[in-house]
């Protein structure tokens, strides 16, 4: 008769059976599965090792690309643009490429009348009416408001008076130190820019430095507005954008694909680098000496990475 106890007896069996055949297999396949896993390891370990050294081999070749443009640069910049004058508008988060192109400016030959950051706030929706009664109160005796757009909004009127201020214009005076002092001074007192010392008017162009583009709520409108800016800033002037064709709503991409602004401002998309700064001072010189128009880089809607020749 087969009572509880032989139950127990029973499944104590199994039990035990079970266990010792986890003990039998697992210290039979324990030599082979570690073995195996030791030998994947290595080859991971041994292939990150190729990866990194790859990657580092790559950095190295472009810091020596940058070394090579930066050594270069003379060569191909010295004296194109004597005598020429050059103001440098910064758009926000392009504090390192604006410091290499005004330098590549500056081996060029170029004078500096004047750089300018624009900040945040300028391109802020809730501060565009601020903006417009600003420039309401900004007119000088050789910066006059007459003839600046007439409508309510505040960044296309500040960007006209902007160019305004630092361009040297038709008028046979440009806008003297004083009045173009007292304009960046007004702009710069709310937050709106931050212009240098000694800054003047007279340019014969502008550079436009492009950062990467807003992603916040108000991205739409900030990139219109930096586009709105352009525009102003290349109405019968010359203007050449200097950015990054990355992100959405990028300033580059937004001239090239604009069929009238694309005819009339030059574009380099690659400003970030050494070679995008040696470059921009070579549109510059076409745009202002040649008085040609170019797209120019690595991105879509560039024509070739560099002018074919600047004299």
């Amino acid at each position: 008769m087969i009572n509880f106890r032989y139950h127990v007896v029973s499944l104590t069996a199994v039990f035990l059976a079970l266990a010792i055949g986890l003990v039998v297999g697992t210290a039979a396949l324990n030599g082979p599965v570690s073995e195996n896993l030791r030998n994947n390891l290595a080859a991971l370990n041994k292939d990150n090792n190729v990866r990194r050294e790859q990657v580092n081999k790559l950095n190295d070749e472009v810091n020596r690309n940058q070394e090579f443009a930066t050594q270069i640069a003379p060569m191909l910049l010295g004296g194109k643009l004597a005598g020429r004058k050059v103001a440098v508008v910064a758009l926000p988060g392009t504090e390192e490429p604006t410091e290499g192109v005004v330098k590549m400016l500056t081996v060029a030959g170029a004078t500096i009348t004047a750089r300018v950051r624009v900040e945040e706030k300028f391109f802020d929706p809730n501060t565009v009416n601020e903006l417009l009664f600003l420039v309401d109160e900004l007119s000088q005796p050789s910066i006059p408001l007459a003839g600046l757009p007439l409508n309510s909004d505040g960044v296309e009127t500040a960007s006209a008076l902007l160019a305004r201020t630092l361009y040297r214009g038709t008028s046979p005076t440009p806008p003297t130190a004083e009045d173009v002092t007292a304009v960046l001074a007004a702009f710069a007192q709310p937050g709106y820019v931050t212009a240098e010392e000694g800054a003047t008017g007279g340019a014969e162009a502008i550079v436009l430095v492009a950062g990467v583009p807003p992603t916040d709520k108000e991205a739409g409108k900030k990139t219109k507005y930096a586009v709105m800016m352009a525009t102003q800033f290349g109405q019968g002037q010359p203007l050449v954008v200097a950015g990054d064709d990355a992100g959405e709503g990028n300033l580059v991409a937004g001239v090239r694909n604009d069929p009238a602004l694309v005819t009339e401002i030059s574009t380099v998309d690659n400003v970030s680098t050494v070679q995008g700064q040696v470059a921009t001072s070579l549109v510059t010189v076409e745009r202002l000496v040649q008085n040609k128009v170019g797209q120019y880089g690595l991105a879509t809607g560039a024509t070739s990475i560099v002018p074919s020749a600047a004299p």
